[in-house]
């Protein structure tokens, strides 16, 4: 965050052989709230929580006018090193206008994990896909060349509203896993998608293991997911979901970053 606006900066660098942060400012109405311990002492790994004032950002809570939110982080990820970009999905409010960018420079050895989500609204008040606009941005540039640029946009329409785009689905997200110490884990995610949406999207079947022809109108799947690689080498995966409740994307995220407790001391999510 090098603009004037910025509100919050931290940087973690090796200090006598483990991660250490050696420099962190942040200012109203951002706060970092770093703790001394996470897990096991003999993983070397930094955990930084990025808190706003009141638990959210004030003005999501109600639009003015044509007004929007916005919430921008750059970050760079230095060879050999791992950043894990793991929030709580982005619920915003009636009304709400907010958007937000992120941007992430890598080397070739570098590692990274963004997680990306965001719900219909508060269920419990019966809001539901009721916010006006919600965007967000993911750039990734390898030694300073566009490697991975994604945005997602849900603006209400004249024409159809997002609840009515959206059907029956109350969230979206997006994984991202890159970098050659991920390997393993993107290999497992990759099976474990196929899998999934081959059980999910498998037609009925009669007693006898025949397909019947009158049922080849498929039930509504309440958990979507793509998988798809990117980068030379295929050394990055996105994965894309549409579920209907929140509880199936924490079960999938919790399992599929369950192999990061070792990096991380904690598995993430759990």
């Amino acid at each position: 965050m090098r603009k004037e606006m910025e509100t919050g900066f931290v940087a973690v660098e090796k200090i006598g052989g483990r991660s250490t942060v050696t420099r962190c400012f942040s200012k109203y109405p951002l706060k970092f709230i770093i703790p001394r311990k996470v897990g096991s002492s003999i993983t070397d790994a930094v955990w930084i929580y990025s808190l706003t004032y009141g638990g959210g950002i004030v003005s999501v809570y109600k639009s003015v006018g044509s007004k929007c939110s916005e919430q921008v982080l750059e970050a760079r990820i230095g060879s050999n090193a791992l950043l894990a970009v793991i929030p709580d999905p982005v619920t915003c409010f009636s009304t709400a206008r907010y958007s937000q960018k992120q941007v992430f420079r890598v080397f070739s050895d570098s590692c990274l994990v963004i997680v990306d989500w965001i719900t219909s609204g508060r269920h419990a008040t019966g809001e539901k896909w009721d916010f006006e606009l919600y965007k967000s941005s993911n750039h990734i540039f390898l030694d300073d060349q566009p490697l991975f640029l994604d945005t997602v946009l849900l603006e209400q329409g004249s024409v159809s509203s997002i609840a009515e785009r959206m059907k029956d689905y109350q969230v979206i997200a997006m994984l991202v896993l890159l970098g050659p110490t991920l390997k393993h884990i993107q290999n497992q995610v990759q099976e474990d998608v196929k899998r999934m949406m081959s059980e999910q999207l498998r037609f009925p079947s009669t007693a006898t293991g025949r397909h019947r022809s009158s049922d080849h109108r498929l039930l509504k799947p309440t958990f979507i997911a793509s998988c798809s690689p990117f980068g030379p080498k295929g050394i990055g995966i996105v994965v894309r979901i549409a579920a209907m409740t929140t509880e199936s994307v924490y079960s999938f995220l919790r399992h599929q970053l369950a192999g990061m407790e070792p990096l991380l001391g904690v598995p993430p999510y759990g």
